[in-house]
């Protein structure tokens, strides 16, 4: 049995219903009925990095970040292939110079970025101490 099961149909055009567990997701090359998948994938990146990212600051002392953002960039080549990303980080709280060991803590933790092949790693920034 896996341990993730997803149940993916496309009955016409180029949308595709996902259903995973009781969530559906709707996702469409076109962008027309949902967002494409490469902006699916940027947004799961930043959705798993951002809980990384807070258990990344808990093992380095700070237990209370406050809100984090995560501004996604993502870049295309030629064959609307992903060829890079990057994340602003804003976060509330201020972690001075752990800031650096709190997101290599984040990118051991976060699932998606040890799937990802090494050049689609995320080039991140961290504004913290920042008013959100």
């Amino acid at each position: 049995m896996s341990d993730i099961e997803v149940t993916s149909t496309s009955t016409e055009g180029y949308a595709t219903r996902s259903v995973v567990g009781e969530w559906e997701l709707t996702v469409d090359a076109t962008d027309e009925r949902g967002p494409n998948p490469n902006a699916v994938l940027a947004a799961d990146y930043a959705s798993c990095f951002i809980p990384a990212f807070r258990v990344g600051a808990q093992q380095e002392g700070f237990d209370n970040l406050g809100a984090v953002q995560v501004d996604v960039g993502a870049t295309l080549d030629e064959g609307d292939d992903l060829s890079g990303v990057s994340f602003d980080i804003a976060v509330e709280a201020s972690l001075g110079d752990a800031v650096n060991d709190v997101v290599a803590r984040a990118e051991d933790i976060c699932h998606v970025h040890s799937a990802l092949r090494e050049e689609l790693h995320a080039d991140i920034t961290v504004e913290d101490d920042a008013d959100l």
